[in-house]
């Protein structure tokens, strides 16, 4: 059976569990990180020497970076599905995968820590005002793609959608006021209506 090792709120083990639901994959996921600490002992380090979560062990092979995992699930068991046919739109997909991972997420990292898990006295409004301008703009992008294609890569959902759907859902549970984005807002409702999804976007962005 598939093992996931990692707390459900980490962004980057929503995105394993989102897509082991969306493949109907058996699977047991175990607390780790966070509050719940245990990244910094010799054996976990063993596993995943950056000492961050998710981790998978399928079976004896272990694999962590978790868009690298999403990768892998969809290749396994989805081919022509989450893990396109078409070498354009599997390029598409992972374009967009490493596109929330470089760009998206690390725009929005300083507004997400400094108004979610910073008390209000402590926050530094700089750092507030320059990640949402650069969070903005960048979600802009993303509605102008998203003006004329239902998913990311066009007509059907893909591997491609599950790591900006989860940006994108900490973007929108943010305590801030948010230039309108109505391609991105439907987009999203899309994807809140999968029951593969249920699990990691009803979660409060914590």
């Amino acid at each position: 059976m598939l093992r996931i090792v990692g707390r459900i709120n980490s962004i980057n083990v929503q995105k394993v569990v989102w897509c082991a639901r969306e493949l109907g994959l058996p699977f047991e996921r175990t607390d780790m990180g966070g509050v719940f600490g245990g990244t910094d002992t010799p054996a976990y380090r063993a596993i995943n020497p950056n000492g961050l979560v998710p981790v998978i062990d399928d079976d004896g092979f272990v694999l962590w970076e978790s868009n690298a995992i999403v990768r892998y699930l969809a290749a396994g068991h989805s081919v022509g599905n989450l893990w396109p046919d078409s070498l354009k739109a599997r390029a598409d997909a992972d374009r967009w995968m490493d596109w929330q991972a470089t760009e998206l997420g690390p725009a929005m990292r300083d507004a997400f820590i400094q108004l979610v898990r910073t008390t209000t006295e402590k926050r530094d409004p700089t750092k507030v005002a320059a990640s949402m301008s650069a969070s903005e703009r960048l979600i802009g992008i993303l509605d102008e793609h998203l003006a004329k294609r239902d998913y990311m890569t066009g007509g059907a959902f893909t591997m491609g959608d599950i790591p900006v759907g989860l940006q994108v859902h900490r973007w929108l549970g943010m305590p801030v006021p948010r230039v309108p984005r109505p391609n991105v807002e439907a987009w999203y409702a899309r994807l809140r209506a999968r029951s593969a999804a249920q699990e990691v976007l009803t979660l409060p962005v914590t």
